[in-house]
C-alpha cells in the first residue's frame, strides 16, 4: 500500500484490519470506557423524560459537532430556533443547520429502533437531513483534505462513486457483524476512522460520522438514548483527532487512533453523566420549590418537566402539552416568573420564558436577562467562560 496525500487513497484496505487491534493498552482503555457508558447509561433514568435530555444535550452536540466544520452560532439563537421547530424567519442558515443535525440524530435513533442496522442508505439520510439537499454519494472527483494553517494537501480520499459504495459495504457488513470476536468499542472506532476516509459525500462526513459512533453504541446497547456526544472532546484534542487518523492512513498506527477514541468516550461519558446529574437535581430542586411557591392550582409536575423540556418555553408549549388553555397558560408561566423558576423576554411579537437555571446549566452562559418592564424587547447576553468550548 502505498499513500500519497495528493492522490486518491483507492487502495484504502477493507475491514476489517489485518493489524493486531486488542492490544494490552487497548483492552485497558476499552475496560475504562465500557464502565463509563455503563454508569452512564444506567444514569438516564433518573431523568422520567428522555426529551429533556435530547432537547437540551443534544441540541449542545448539534452546536459544538458543527463548530468542528466551522459552522457557528449562538445558544440563544438555537434555542429559540428549537421553540420554533426550526422555522423561524431570523434564524441564520448556520443556526438551520445545526437544528438539521439534531434533526439527523433524532431520525437515526428511530431508523435503529425500528430496523439495529447501520446501512449505507442510512448514512445517506443523515446528511440529507444534515445539508437539506439528495446530493448522496459522491459522484466526481477533486475532493481533497487541507491543512487549514498551510493550505497543504494532507488527503485525498478514494474517488468513483462504484468503489465508494463497495468500500461503504464492507463497512457496512463489519459494522453490522455480530459474530465479530473484536470489543464493541474497538469495531466502533475502527468503523469511524473507515468511514472518514472513505469521505463518502461531498460535505457533512464529519457530521454524519459523529451521529454513526452514538448509532453503533444504541445497535449494541451500549446505550439507550443518543446521549454521548464527542464533539467537545474533539474540540479540545482536535490536532490529536486528525494526526490520529492520519498516522493510521500512512503507517497503520492503530493502537493510538484507538487509545484516543477510548479515552474520549470515558471521558465524555462520566462528563455527560455528571451533566445529567445536574439536571436532574435542579428539576428535583425545582419541582420542590415550586410545590412552597406555586399557588396549587398552578403547580403541577408536567409544568416543571415541560420548562425543563423546553428551556425557551412558550404559551402554546403549555397548550400543546395539554396543561392548560391558552389564557390559563399565560397565568401559569406568569406565576413561574413571579416565583423566579422563569425570565420571560419579548423577541418580535412573542413572548418567551427562559428556564434561566437550566440555561446556565447547559451553557456556561449568564442567563438573559429581562428588563424592568415585563415583557420588554430588550435582553443582555454576556458570556462567562469557565473553560473549553461552551
Amino acid at each position: 500500500m502505498h499513500f500519497r496525500p495528493d492522490k486518491p487513497f483507492n487502495q484504502l484496505p477493507d475491514l476489517p484490519p489485518k493489524d493486531e487491534l486488542e492490544t494490552a493498552p487497548v483492552l485497558k482503555a476499552t475496560t475504562r470506557a465500557s464502565r463509563a457508558l455503563a454508569e452512564l447509561k444506567g444514569r438516564t433514568h433518573s431523568i422520567p423524560n428522555p426529551t429533556i435530555l435530547l432537547n437540551t444535550l443534544a441540541l449542545q452536540e448539534a452546536k459544538l459537532s458543527s463548530e468542528i466544520e466551522n459552522i457557528f452560532t449562538t445558544n440563544d439563537e438555537l434555542y429559540r430556533g428549537l421553540a420554533a421547530n426550526g422555522n423561524g424567519t431570523d434564524l441564520s442558515p448556520h443556526a438551520k443547520e445545526v437544528l438539521h443535525y439534531r434533526d439527523a440524530l433524532w431520525h437515526g435513533m428511530n431508523a435503529i429502533r425500528d430496523r439495529p442496522f447501520l446501512s449505507t442508505d442510512l448514512a445517506i439520510e443523515l446528511v440529507n437531513i444534515i445539508k437539506e439537499n439528495t446530493v448522496g454519494i459522491r459522484n466526481l472527483p477533486g475532493t481533497k483534505l487541507h491543512n487549514p494553517s498551510t493550505r497543504d494537501v494532507i488527503y485525498t480520499p478514494p474517488e468513483g462513486e462504484d468503489l465508494l459504495r463497495r468500500k461503504l459495504a464492507n463497512l457496512e457488513k463489519f459494522s453490522n457483524d455480530s459474530a465479530s470476536e473484536l470489543d464493541p468499542l474497538v469495531r466502533t472506532g475502527v468503523a469511524h476512522y473507515q468511514f472518514e476516509a472513505i469521505h463518502p459525500f461531498f460535505d457533512g462526513n464529519g457530521r454524519t460520522g459523529r451521529i454513526l459512533i452514538i448509532l453503533q453504541l444504541i445497535m449494541n446497547q451500549l446505550l439507550e438514548i443518543p446521549i454521548l456526544f464527542l464533539s467537545r472532546f474533539i474540540i479540545e484534542h482536535k490536532a490529536q483527532y486528525y494526526r490520529s487518523l492520519r498516522a493510521v492512513t500512512e503507517r497503520r498506527e492503530w493502537e493510538a487512533w484507538l487509545l484516543y477514541m477510548l479515552e474520549a468516550i470515558e471521558k465524555t461519558a462520566h462528563g455527560t453523566t455528571e451533566k445529567i446529574n445536574g439536571i436532574r437535581d435542579l428539576m428535583a430542586d425545582t419541582i420542590e420549590d415550586a410545590k412552597r411557591k406555586l399557588p396549587k392550582r398552578v403547580f403541577s409536575k408536567e409544568l416543571i418537566e415541560l420548562i425543563f423540556e423546553q428551556p425557551y418555553c412558550k404559551i402554546r408549549f403549555v397548550e400543546k402539552a395539554g396543561i392548560a388553555k391558552r389564557l390559563t397558560a399565560t397565568k401559569y408561566l406568569r406565576a413561574l416568573e413571579k416565583a423566579g423558576f422563569v425570565v420571560p423576554t419579548k423577541r418580535g411579537t412573542e413572548l418567551i420564558f427562559v428556564n434561566h437555571r437550566l440555561w446556565r446549566l447547559l451553557t456556561d452562559e449568564s442567563v438573559p436577562e429581562a428588563s424592568p418592564r415585563i415583557g420588554s424587547e430588550k435582553m443582555r447576553l454576556r458570556r462567562v467562560r469557565s473553560g473549553g468550548v461552551s
